[in-house]
């Protein structure tokens, strides 16, 4: 393994982080969060950023712990069962891979507006191989670029938020005053209580790929000390970044004049005539993807390892080396399949694809689950790395999630993507069930060490009661 004076620092671990979170889902899939809730799309990003909070908490908290493990995917394993660990590690990297390929095709759409004789299939090719190549040269080069590119996202975001300051106070010249009253003539839960829950669901995907900071871990230096500064710097960066920007668009344009195949800040852009607007944003738009399909790569390479070195995985997978070169190689050969089916039929492509936004839910569920798990067997850790509030923050939190995944069929456009979902973890359940069957011997069972049956409500509640009481204890 690499010296501790080579690992990724705080600042690597976080400017990850936002590279992977900061993508398409915020720079054009928000509209159509912001048009159905209104101004109180900031109370969804509020909410929503509070559970990433406890969420990655939650992960450190395991990860600083268990400084050997693997991923949030071994932790399921060890401290639910080896099947539920086997499930959401493969539920996940077949997500993101799907869905990874997918913001392959529309870079290519985004590249074709200057190069339009080049086939999709042709670009798609050339960026899902050029994100493979770079990722093979590890984390601590990778993290320089992701640096870069996530740069570039929060310094378009950031000037946005100042343009559309001084468009508001009527400092840009040939533009009267904007003011308040554009906002004064939103109603501010337009939908009522439904929109703003169908908006959450959204906005909680604009958030996702922070679990990045998990998976990096284990290249990290001082893990005490640098993951919790790293998750506090992420979240706090995010939130305030999202709720600036979202609420400066609500001073600059209707939400009805917002269209979801266009991303918001064009659309504030284009409502004043400044025309340059598009053309900016679309190289800020492929900045973004490419930057969110690195670190996924990043990620889902180390989730194979994982997976291969738990005996859940191919072993011509395994890799000994400190970058998994083969988990990250067969990542990127599964992300050209994908494209190509997509080519080739492009209705199975599209349901699959719907699939990405449950496999991250599902994967936040379990990571939850199994850090209530966690807790019960441990109790509450030392240091600093550990979840507030606990267990209430957990409840809230997991409470959340499942509503936020349950909701799916009832959102319009995300009902495939639920039953999509159901399918992939049904899927991997059975692949579980028949690989233990063939082999049995190499793959050990945990299930007798580590109970699945989560315990009855009156010892579960007793044992929640009792940390409660010796946390309010210590604080005294």
């Amino acid at each position: 393994m690499k010296n501790a004076k080579d690992g990724l620092s705080v600042g690597h671990l976080s400017m990850m982080a936002l590279g992977t979170v900061i993508g398409g889902s915020f720079f054009l899939g928000s509209s159509v969060a912001i048009q159905a809730a209104g101004p109180s799309i900031i109370l969804s990003y509020i909410v929503c950023g509070i559970m990433v909070y406890f969420i990655l908490f939650a992960l450190s908290e395991m990860t600083v712990s268990n400084p050997d493990s693997g991923s949030f995917r071994s932790f399921a394993s060890e401290y639910v069962s080896n099947g539920t660990g086997f499930v959401v590690g493969w539920v996940y990297w077949t997500g993101m891979v799907i869905a990874m390929s997918s913001e392959a095709t529309a870079v290519s759409l985004l590249v074709r507006e200057w190069l339009p004789t080049i086939s999709i299939s042709l670009l798609g090719t050339i960026i899902i191989v050029g994100v493979t190549l770079l990722n093979l040269l590890g984390a601590r080069q990778l993290s320089r670029l992701e640096s870069i590119l996530a740069a570039i996202k929060i310094f378009a975001i950031l000037a946005f938020i100042i343009l559309g300051l001084i468009l508001t106070l009527g400092l840009f010249p040939n533009i009267n005053t904007i003011g308040t009253i554009v906002f004064r003539s939103e109603s501010f839960l337009p939908g009522g209580i439904k929109s703003l829950a169908g908006s959450m669901l959204i906005v909680l995907f604009t958030y996702a790929g922070f679990e990045i900071i998990g998976l990096a871990a284990s290249e990290t230096k001082d893990k005490q000390k640098t993951v919790p500064k790293a998750i506090h710097y992420t979240v706090f960066s995010l939130i305030s970044l999202y709720i600036l920007s979202i609420t400066i668009l609500l001073f600059l344009v209707p939400t009805s004049a917002l269209n979801e195949s266009v991303s918001p800040l064009v659309s504030a852009l284009n409502y004043y005539h400044i025309a340059w607007a598009g053309t900016a944003m679309n190289v800020i738009l492929i900045s973004a993807i490419l930057s969110t399909m690195l670190a996924a790569m990043f990620g889902i390479g180390r989730m194979l390892r994982s997976l291969v070195e738990d005996g859940l995985g191919p072993k011509f997978l395994k890799d000994k080396s400190d970058v998994p070169y083969r988990g990250i190689l067969f990542s990127g050969l599964s992300m050209l399949l994908s494209l190509f089916v997509g080519l080739i039929f492009p209705r199975v492509y599209l349901f699959l694809i719907s699939s990405g936004g449950f496999a991250l839910l599902f994967t936040y569920i379990m990571l939850m689950f199994t850090h209530i798990r966690f807790r019960r067997r441990n109790g509450m850790p030392e240091g600093k790395c550990r979840l507030c509030g606990f267990p209430y923050s957990s409840l809230f939190t997991l409470l959340g999630l499942i509503i936020a995944m349950f909701s799916m069929p009832f959102i319009s456009g995300q009902t495939s993507g639920f039953f999509a979902g159901i399918s992939l973890v049904a899927f991997f359940t059975i692949c579980y069930a028949i690989m233990k069957v063939w082999n049995r011997r190499r793959l050990p069972d945990t299930d007798s060490v580590y109970p699945t049956k989560f315990p009855d409500n009156r010892s579960f509640l007793t044992e929640f009661s009792k940390e409660f009481h010796d946390e309010r204890h210590k604080k005294k």
